[in-house]
Order: C-alpha cells, then sequence, then structure tokens
C-alpha cells in the first residue's frame, strides 16, 4: 500500500510539472488555402502548442469545400472567409461560436501592360471592360471564399457569369496557383492582398503581376473561426477547438498576426472583438 502511495504522489507530480503533457491532443481545421498559402498558420501553430499543449493541424481548401468537410464532421474547427456562406452553416446547426479574427482586402492584379485597361477603375467597371475586351480572367472556379466575391462582383456588375467563354479560365485550385496560371497565361485574377503579398516575395519583391484594381468597401474580406458544433457531431473536440478561438482572439496574438508582415507589409489586420 504504501508503494502505491508513493507512485501516486510521483504520478501527480509529474503532472503538475507537466500540464502541456497532460492536454496533448490534436485538433483538426479546415481553412482557406490563403492562410496556409501565406504562410501565417505555420508560425501560429507551434505558439498553440507552446502555449496549450495542442497540436493543430490543418487541411488548406476552399472555403465550400472547408463547410462540407464542417458538415460531415471530419474536423473540430473551420477558418474560413465567405460570412454568408458561414451564417447559413451555423443556422443550420453545423457550427457554433463563428468569431472573427481578421481582415484583409481582395484586389484585382494582372499583367503590367494591362490589356484591358482597367488599372484605378471601379471594380463593377474594370470587370464590364474586362468582359468586353473579352481579355483572359483566370477563376478560382472552386467555391472558395474568393470565388464566391468573384461570383458576386460579376453579379453586381450585371455582366453574366462568363463560365463558358473562352477568355474565362477556371482552375480549381487555391490562390497562390491561381496566381501562377495567370502570370503564365498573361490574364487577370481576382486574389485577397495576404496571398498576393506571400506572391510578390517568392518573385523577389518586383512581380510581373500588378495591382490594378483596390480600395473599396465592396472588396472587404472578413476571416472568422467557426467550431463545430459537438451537439450534432459526437465525435468532435469541441474544447480544444475553443481553446484555439480563444486563444487567436487574445490581444498577444492578435498582435503577433498584425506583426506578421512580408516585404514590410502586414498581410492581415486583427479585428477581434471589434
Amino acid at each position: 500500500m504504501r508503494s502505491l502511495k508513493i507512485y501516486l504522489i510521483l504520478f501527480l507530480s509529474f503532472l503538475l510539472a507537466f500540464p502541456a503533457l497532460v492536454t496533448a491532443q490534436t485538433l483538426m481545421m479546415a481553412t482557406t488555402t490563403s492562410t496556409d498559402n501565406t504562410g501565417l498558420l505555420d508560425e501560429l501553430a507551434p505558439q498553440f502548442k507552446k502555449d496549450t499543449g495542442i497540436t493543430l493541424k490543418w487541411t488548406a481548401v476552399g472555403t465550400g469545400k472547408a463547410l462540407e468537410i464542417g458538415r460531415n464532421c471530419d474536423v473540430d474547427l473551420l477558418m474560413v472567409h465567405a460570412p454568408g456562406a458561414e451564417e447559413e452553416f451555423v443556422k443550420k446547426g453545423y457550427g457554433i461560436d463563428r468569431t472573427q479574427i481578421m481582415y484583409n482586402d481582395f484586389v484585382v492584379i494582372g499583367p503590367a501592360r494591362d490589356p484591358a485597361g482597367i488599372k484605378g477603375l471601379p471594380v463593377t467597371a474594370a470587370l464590364q471592360k474586362i468582359a468586353g475586351e473579352k481579355a483572359l480572367f483566370v477563376s478560382r472556379g472552386d467555391a472558395s471564399g474568393t470565388h464566391k466575391k468573384e461570383l458576386s462582383l460579376w453579379e453586381k456588375a450585371g455582366v453574366q457569369i462568363p463560365v463558358n467563354e473562352p477568355w474565362y479560365l477556371e482552375t480549381g485550385q487555391g490562390m497562390i496557383s491561381t496566381i501562377r496560371v495567370a502570370l503564365e497565361r498573361d490574364g487577370y485574377t481576382l486574389t485577397d492582398r495576404g496571398t498576393y503579398i506571400k506572391h510578390a516575395h517568392i518573385q523577389g519583391g518586383n512581380p510581373s503581376m500588378k495591382i490594378l484594381v483596390q480600395g473599396e468597401p465592396v472588396l472587404f474580406n472578413q476571416y472568422s473561426a467557426i467550431a463545430i458544433n459537438p451537439a450534432r457531431c459526437k465525435n468532435v473536440k469541441y474544447d480544444p477547438a475553443q481553446k484555439f478561438i480563444d486563444w487567436i482572439t487574445s490581444k498577444r496574438t492578435q498582435n503577433f498576426i498584425a506583426n506578421y508582415k512580408l516585404l514590410g507589409k502586414p498581410l492581415f489586420t486583427p479585428n477581434a472583438g471589434k
């Protein structure tokens, strides 16, 4: 009996000395490609592990696919950027605790020679000119948050979605890959600013693709986290998901996001609690 008590004392002492090991868990997240492509998650994950003992693993897909993965109860958490689709996701009971984290904005980029002459135009006028000139436009075409925004902008411009037009190319790929196709094919595309800065960084700070349209309220791009509803998905890890949401919205992590820069430019602006 005495040896058993000694064992228990030593075991409890170990737990108190190494609390991170006690809570060692893996949190599965589906996220938009921009948070992965920019390298932000590669920076955040080790810090989250250090602070909580929880290992963050993620799959980077378009927001539409991420929401589908969430509906199938295959992850614990989402980090996405399509507010309308997210609100519907929560309204139908698939997710809870939707919390805004950070934002950037969308920009239209294209070759420096700007064959359709869109530089400095309002985004709707720019899309009308691209359609009128039948200049190549490269689309994500993957139901991502960026693709959803692009479709809404065509509609706002009064231009029928040009899915069957020879000048409209859908990649079905992530943002960095889509920018690369636009670069190779001398076309235009819509991207979030953070991924464009990452592209510019890859290109040595002087990319051939230039920002031609920017700076309108309609181009605002909000990122949010959503925990998968444990009442619907019995196997999801709700507590670690909530810990991640609390952690990423903390003042310290929000300051880190604000200071995450490439080429001296911030890729995201934190706005938790605002």
